[in-house]
This record gives C-alpha cells, sequence and structure tokens, in this order.
C-alpha cells in the first residue's frame, strides 16, 4: 500500500528565539507604561525594543528555514493541511484576542459607567465613590480631576479606514492575479498593498501625536484612554505584522516564487490581513463612532 510522505523538520532553535523575544517585550513594554505617569522608565524603553529586534530576526530566520523547505519540496499535500488547520487556529486566537478587548471596552460602557452614574439600585454607589460623576461615554474626565477629548472619526481615523479597505481589494486583485498566473498584476496589486499598510501606520503614529500632544489624551486619561490605546495600539501592532508578511510575499513574488496551484503562504497572508482589516472596522464603529 502506498503511503503520502510526510515531512518532518529537524530541530529548530527559532522557537525558544521566539519566547524570549516575547518574554522581553512583555517584560518591557509592561515596566515602560507603568513608569510613564512617574516619569521613570530606567532601562524598560531599551529591553522592549531589544525584543521587538529579537522578534524581528526570529521571524526573518523561521521564515527563512520554511521557504528553503517549501522550494525545496519537501512539503506533502497532507503538510499544507498542517498548514492550514495551523493558520486557521492562529486567527482564532486573534479573534479571541480581541475578542477579550472589546469586552473590555461594552463591560466598562454598558456596565461599569451606569453603575457609577447611580442607574437603577445604585444610587448610594454614586453618592459614595464619586458623587461629581456623570455616567457619559466617552468619559472625558478621569478621577483625578484631568480632562482630556475624545478621538472623533473624522479625519486621520476616517482615512486610515478607508486606506485598509482599498488594501484589502488590492489584495484581493493580486491574489486573483496569482491564481491566473499573471506576474506582472501581481507584483503591482501586492506592491500597492504593501504601500496601503505602510500609509496606514505613518497615520497611525501622527494620530497618536495629535492625541498626546493636542488632546491630552494620553493611556493614563482613564478608562477611555486606557480602552482606545489598547484596541487602536494593538491593531497596529497586528498591521504591523501583517505589513511584514506582504513584504516577505512581494519580494518572494518577485523571486518568481508561488504557482496558480501551490501558494498557501500567500494565502494565509491574505487571510490574516483581511481578518485585520474586518478588526479595524469593528475599531471604527464601536471606539471612534459610537
Amino acid at each position: 500500500m502506498k503511503h503520502e510522505k510526510y515531512y518532518v523538520p529537524e530541530q529548530s532553535y527559532w522557537p525558544i528565539v521566539g519566547a524570549i523575544g516575547l518574554f522581553l517585550i512583555a517584560l518591557g513594554a509592561g515596566n515602560y507604561v507603568g513608569g510613564l505617569k512617574s516619569g521613570d522608565t530606567g532601562i524598560f524603553g531599551y529591553v522592549l525594543l531589544s525584543g521587538i529586534a529579537v522578534i524581528v530576526v526570529m521571524v526573518i530566520g523561521w521564515f527563512g528555514t520554511v521557504i528553503n523547505e517549501s522550494m525545496a519540496g519537501l512539503y506533502s499535500r497532507q503538510m499544507d493541511r498542517s498548514f492550514r488547520q495551523g493558520m486557521s487556529w492562529f486567527i482564532f486566537s486573534e479573534v479571541m484576542f480581541f475578542g477579550a478587548f472589546f469586552g473590555a471596552l461594552f463591560y466598562a460602557r454598558m456596565v461599569a459607567v451606569p453603575w457609577l452614574g447611580g442607574a437603577g439600585n445604585n444610587a448610594m454607589t454614586h453618592e459614595v465613590l464619586w458623587p461629581a460623576f456623570e455616567a457619559m461615554w466617552p468619559l472625558v474626565t478621569t478621577p483625578g480631576g484631568d480632562t482630556t477629548q475624545a478621538m472623533g472619526w473624522q479625519g486621520l481615523p476616517l482615512y486610515n479606514t478607508l486606506i485598509l479597505l482599498t488594501s484589502s481589494v488590492t489584495l484581493h486583485f493580486a491574489h486573483v492575479a496569482l491564481e491566473q498566473d499573471r506576474r506582472r498584476p501581481l507584483i503591482g496589486w501586492l506592491g500597492a498593498t504593501v504601500l496601503l499598510g505602510l500609509g496606514f501606520l505613518v497615520l497611525q503614529g501622527e494620530e497618536y501625536l495629535h492625541a498626546y500632544q493636542e488632546m491630552n489624551l494620553t493611556l493614563s486619561s482613564g478608562v477611555y484612554g486606557n480602552t482606545f490605546f489598547l484596541l487602536t495600539g494593538f491593531h497596529g501592532l497586528h498591521v504591523t505584522l501583517g505589513t511584514i508578511m506582504l513584504i516577505t510575499m512581494f519580494v518572494r513574488v518577485v523571486k518568481g516564487h508561488f504557482t496558480p496551484q501551490k501558494h498557501f503562504a500567500f494565502q494565509a497572508s491574505s487571510w490574516y490581513w483581511h481578518f485585520v482589516d474586518v478588526v479595524w472596522l469593528l475599531l471604527f464603529v464601536f471606539v471612534y463612532i459610537l
């Protein structure tokens, strides 16, 4: 009876390198953010940057290993199914990740704010905990008395929404061109998608500068500032990762990789990018508009 081969890769040090990078990011980011208010961030900013650098090296190295194995013809159909299952579970974990943050936003807005405002039978709670509290969203006054402004949906957030929606369209056209084995349109549409992703990140950086410098909207601006920067910041990190993936796909396409029948790496990157776009649409509605 003939059996299909299944490639088992040799032992790799990239998983432990990635674990070290994630540990440095968690350690650096947690302590850096905790020291922002006091102005004493110590060396944790450098720890955060070193963790990011380690992750970048890990991604490049691990991607390179997998690419070399794929181009050598070591992978079978069963291996391809394994990749599909792995990517599907990864995106599902990302859905749950953002679901937790959206859940925190809804809890703060729909439960905690009315409760502090004395809704229902909580009038005594309102009088004891925070008599001056007004049950409205977004909260522009912190418990310490500082005031901030809410980020509107017009301007940069709207531009970024249009950019991401356009990028999904250009990426779809690139995928169609790959399936039809048309290289020049594929390179053009994929290159446009990469530029749109980079443009989104630049505009989000400008939005953050505007929030900090002109609106007094920071991570220290109470629960509204916390949820705003956590949701948009983590989404920005995912856009960064997605852009890196698309740049990798662009380089591979230029080198002649992929065929209409075999291009799951490209397909997985497109899955991830479309997922990131859907998350942004939810952010745009629930964080910026409502």
